[in-house]
C-alpha cells in the first residue's frame, strides 16, 4: 500500500489492502502461481506472489490497476523479473493532494501530512461508501422478499393466499421491491453523510425521499399500496445504520441501530402528534383510542422488534425452527402483542381485539398449530381483515437478524 506517515496500518487501510489483493488475484488468477505469502504487520500489509509470466505483460495491467482503479492511487504494485529487475512503470504517477510530478512533491515536502493522509482516507471511504450502503439496501430488499415469501401469514399476501388483498399478489409485492431498491440505498447514504447535522434535520430530508419513494412504488404497482408503512419505518432504519457504520467495515449492532433509529424521529414524530388528524387509520387510532401506531413503535426504537420480535425468532430458529415458520410464529406474537392500525382500519377496535385474542390462543400453546393458523388466515380473509403492520415489523426482525450474520461472516 502506498501510505503516506508513520501508520502504515489501520482497520480502513486494511480493507484497501483487501481490495487491491482482489484486483491482483484476478490478474494472476490466469498464470502459474508458484507461491503466495501474505503478512500484515505494523509496517503495513503486504503480498508477494511468484508468478509464471511475460513480467511486461504481467505489469502493464496492474499498471492498469494503478490508474484506473477508484482507489488505484493507494495500490504499489511492483514486479520483479527473474532477473530480479522491477519493472518500471510507463508514466511517473501523480501526486495524491495536486496531481503534479509525485516525485517533486515528495521531494520538496510541499504538502502537509495532515492533508494528505485526510486525503487518503476520503479516498477509501468514498470507494467503500456506495458498496456499503448497496449492501444494507440488498438485505433490506431482501427482507421484504422474506416477509412476503413467509407463509402461512393471516390474512397477509404469500405464496399461497393473496389473504384480504385481493388488488395484489406476492409479484406485485416483488415488483415493489425491487423499485424501492435505490430508495432503501439512498437512506443509508443520507445516514451516513448527516452525521454532523442534527437528527431532526435528518428525519425531514428522510421524509422527503419517502415521499418520492412512494411515487415510485405506486407507478410501479399501477398505483397499489405495497410497502408504504415499510418505506416510513424501514426508510429511518435503513438511515440510522448509515448513521452508525463505518467504512472500515464495522457495522452497528441492533441496540445500537434502534437507539439511533429513536433519536432520529422522536422529536419529528411527537411534533406530527401535535397536529395529528384522522386522515389516516393511524391518526384516528391516535385521536380515538390514544394508540400511537407506528409512528410510536420508531420514536420509542421499535419496542415491539427489540422485546417480541427478536427474542422470539431467535429462540424459535434455537429450537430448529426453519426460518419461514420461525417467522410465521413471531408474526402470531406481534399480532397478540402490538395495536396493529392496519387491523384497525378494517374492522375497528373490535378487529383488532378479536385479532389479538386468537393469536394469543395460538402463542400460548408449547407449539403452535400451523393448521390454527392457516384456519385464521382463511378466518382473516373472509372478516377483511390484515395484520399489515405487523408484517412490516416482521420484515424489520428479518433485516436486523440478517444484519447481524453479515457481521458475523
Amino acid at each position: 500500500m502506498n501510505i503516506a506517515g508513520p501508520v502504515k496500518t489501520s482497520p480502513l487501510i486494511e480493507r484497501a489492502f483487501f481490495e487491491g489483493a482482489k484486483q491482483i488475484n484476478s490478474i494472476v488468477g490466469r498464470y502459474f502461481v508458484a507461491e503466495k505469502f501474505e503478512s500484515h504487520t505494523k509496517c503495513g500489509p503486504f503480498l508477494i506472489y511468484s508468478v509464471k509470466c511475460d513480467e511486461s505483460e504481467l505489469k502493464s495491467k496492474l499498471v492498469e490497476i494503478e490508474d484506473t482503479h477508484p482507489i488505484g492511487r493507494l495500490f504499489d504494485m511492483d514486479v520483479i523479473s527473474g532477473q530480479g529487475e522491477r519493472m518500471s512503470r510507463p508514466t511517473e504517477r501523480g501526486c495524491i493532494v495536486c496531481g503534479a510530478s509525485g516525485k517533486a512533491c515528495a521531494a520538496g515536502r510541499l504538502h502537509p501530512l495532515s492533508e494528505i493522509v485526510g486525503i487518503t482516507e476520503k479516498m477509501i471511504k468514498d470507494f467503500f461508501l456506495p458498496i456499503d450502503c448497496g449492501h444494507v439496501a440488498n438485505l433490506i430488499k431482501e427482507s421484504l422478499l422474506h416477509e412476503v415469501y413467509t407463509e402461512p401469514k393471516p390474512g397477509l399476501v404469500d405464496p399461497v393466499s393473496r389473504g384480504s388483498h385481493s388488488n395484489m399478489d406476492v409479484s406485485t409485492f416483488e415488483i415493489s421491491a425491487d423499485a424501492l431498491l435505490p430508495y432503501f440505498k439512498e437512506c443509508v447514504m443520507l445516514g451516513s453523510k448527516c452525521r454532523s447535522q442534527s437528527c431532526n434535520e435528518l428525519f425531514f430530508a428522510l421524509r422527503k425521499l419517502g415521499m418520492n419513494a412512494e411515487d415510485v412504488m405506486l407507478e410501479a404497482t399501477c398505483g397499489v399500496n405495497t410497502h408504504k408503512g415499510i418505506i416510513f419505518s424501514m426508510g429511518i432504519i435503513a438511515a440510522a445504520v448509515g448513521r452508525l457504520m463505518n467504512c472500515d467495515g464495522y457495522m452497528p449492532n441492533t441496540d445500537l441501530i434502534l437507539s439511533e433509529a429513536s433519536n432520529i424521529c422522536r422529536d419529528g414524530i411527537e411534533s406530527d402528534f401535535k397536529k395529528m388528524n384522522g386522515a389516516t387509520a393511524g391518526g384516528r387510532a391516535f385521536l380515538e383510542l390514544g394508540e400511537r401506531g407506528i409512528r410510536g413503535e420508531a420514536a420509542a426504537g421499535f419496542p415491539s422488534v427489540r422485546k417480541i420480535a427478536l427474542p422470539v425468532y431467535h429462540a424459535e430458529i434455537e429450537k430448529g425452527k426453519s426460518e419461514n415458520d420461525a417467522g410465521v410464529i413471531t408474526l402470531l406474537h406481534l399480532i397478540a402483542n402490538v395495536f396493529d392500525t392496519s387491523l384497525y382500519n378494517r374492522g375497528g377496535k373490535d378487529g383488532v381485539l378479536y385479532a389479538r385474542a386468537i393469536a394469543h390462543s395460538i402463542t400460548a400453546a408449547e407449539e403452535p398449530s400451523f393448521e390454527d393458523i392457516r384456519a385464521m388466515d382463511a378466518d382473516f380473509t373472509a372478516k377483511n381483515l390484515s395484520p399489515g403492520g405487523c408484517a412490516d415489523l416482521l420484515a424489520i426482525t428479518y433485516f436486523l437478524s440478517m444484519l447481524e450474520n453479515f457481521q458475523k461472516n
